[in-house]
């Protein structure tokens, strides 16, 4: 029979990781008077969208088997290396996802990053348009994407819906010069990219027996790179936002940076600096 060491389970892997993340590096206001220098479980909880109940029983031992949207979440939240996020996906039970899968994990240079950007509204996209991070601006921005189903935070299904029970993963009505094809042509890019990826080619097969354009567009083969795009957010709480929509790339993930900026010193950019601290009017979803 076989025991884990001493501190080397799936519970003391997670604190471990938990106290030497300084709330500063997670975005988090610094207060002096903390007891723990790490996160807190309730901060940890926060970040990875899981409830503070299931990381004390995490921590704890009670709860063994997390699923791998949470131990991805996990990840994410504690800023793990790559090496970490696969021995926590082992401690969990969990297969790693391998080399020719699409992967969601942050690494902890490109968290920093994100963090020092502000309230810049910036969210991060898997290589298949699965939504993965994203702030306080872009919420402020768009909408909180907490409204929406997990499974429903994709661009593709977004820009594609596929029946009646469609979920928006933006709240307010976006006009942008994108077309359609650019978002088709990227998802073939990815699946030459990751040709062993589940959820991708389950994607694909979704939107091509329920979207007509998607399909229409899927048949041309077009392959192209992402560019940059205007957009107008009819906020409705500030009004028409016209920004700026530039996507970063990152060359072995693949994850998509997406940021928003309007011209600097335009009435755009105070509507924009305003959504931030209005936020959208009572009884929106957000």
């Amino acid at each position: 029979m076989t025991t884990t060491p001493p501190g080397a389970g799936l519970g003391a892997a997670i604190r471990t990781w938990r106290n030497r993340l300084p709330p500063s590096a997670a975005g988090l206001p610094v207060v002096r008077k903390r007891r723990t220098v790490g996160l807190r479980r309730e901060e940890l909880a926060d970040l990875a969208g899981v409830s503070v109940d299931y990381v004390v029983r995490l921590e704890q031992g009670r709860a063994t088997t997390p699923s791998a949207s949470v131990v991805a979440s996990l990840a994410r939240a504690l800023q793990l290396s790559t090496a970490e996020r696969d021995h926590l996906y082992r401690l969990a039970q969990i297969v790693p996802p391998a080399d020719g899968t699409i992967r969601d994990h942050l690494p902890p240079g490109m968290q920093r990053v994100l963090v020092r950007l502000g309230d810049v509204p910036v969210a991060v996209f898997a290589a298949d348009w699965q939504l993965v991070w994203w702030n306080h601006g872009w919420a402020a921005l768009l909408g909180d994407p907490l409204a929406s189903p997990p499974r429903m935070r994709n661009f593709a299904r977004d820009r594609f819906p596929v029946g009646a029970d469609h979920t928006p993963l933006v709240l307010w009505p976006v006009t942008d010069t994108d077309p359609d094809a650019a978002l088709v042509s990227d998802l073939r890019h990815a699946t030459g990219r990751f040709p062993r990826d589940s959820r991708l080619a389950a994607l694909v097969r979704d939107l091509n027996a329920g979207n007509e354009r998607f399909a229409e567009l899927w048949a041309k083969g077009e392959v192209t790179a992402n560019r940059e795009v205007r957009k107008t957010v009819d906020h409705p709480s500030v009004g028409p936002v016209t920004v700026d929509c530039d996507v970063l790339t990152d060359g072995d993930t693949e994850l998509k940076i997406v940021i928003m900026t309007a011209a600097p010193g335009s009435e755009d950019e105070t509507k924009l600096q305003l959504t931030t601290v209005v936020g959208p009017p009572a009884g929106t979803r957000n």
